[in-house]
């Protein structure tokens, strides 16, 4: 549902979260994943749970900001789960925007200097990370990271993504139109 709904930006974070997430071994061995996505009233939920109408009507009734304890405590307490179930040596990296607190500050909270992010989306808008983070997955090639803290927020455009070849957007394509 959400793939659908957000388009492009989140189907390459979703693409890429699972073609590079490296749970550590207790979490590999139970079947997770390691990705996990920021809900409006849930905290922080896997991509393949099943959610229904009153979930959505739930997501849509509440307000995603940092003053809204409904949205904040929800992801503080998921997230403390999250950490203690991955132990402190694992990094926890977050393929949202930096820029804003609405749940940066929560996951700082919890996560500190463990909380990281591909440093490429530094000056790059939605559509051109959820662009880059396909490439990526495409090339097999990981990203770099940096720690959340203390980056810069904003920095200098980067130059445009490449133009992907043809045989890979009618790929694209394809897959958009089997949805």
């Amino acid at each position: 549902m959400f793939a659908f709904v957000s388009g492009l930006y989140f189907r390459g974070k979703l693409a890429y979260a699972r073609r590079f997430a490296s749970p550590p071994p207790a979490d590999a061995r139970r079947g997770e994943i390691g990705v996990h996505i920021i809900t409006a009233t849930a905290g922080l939920r896997s991509p393949e749970r099943r959610i229904g109408t009153a979930d959505l009507v739930g997501f849509a009734a509440q307000s995603i900001d940092a003053a809204n304890p409904g949205f904040t405590r929800p992801l503080a307490r998921t997230a403390r789960t999250l950490g203690g179930r991955i132990g402190s040596e694992c990094a926890v990296i977050l393929l949202g925007s930096i820029a804003t607190p609405k749940y940066v500050d929560v996951l700082l909270d919890v996560f500190g200097d463990r909380l990281l992010f591909p440093a490429g989306f530094v000056g790059r808008g939605d559509m051109s990370r959820g662009g880059l983070l396909l490439r990526q997955v495409h090339a097999g090639e990981e990203l770099e990271y940096a720690p959340v803290r203390g980056t810069a927020l904003h920095g200098v455009l980067p130059p445009r993504l490449t133009p992907l070849p043809a045989a890979h957007r009618s790929a694209i394509a394809r897959v958009r139109r089997s949805k």
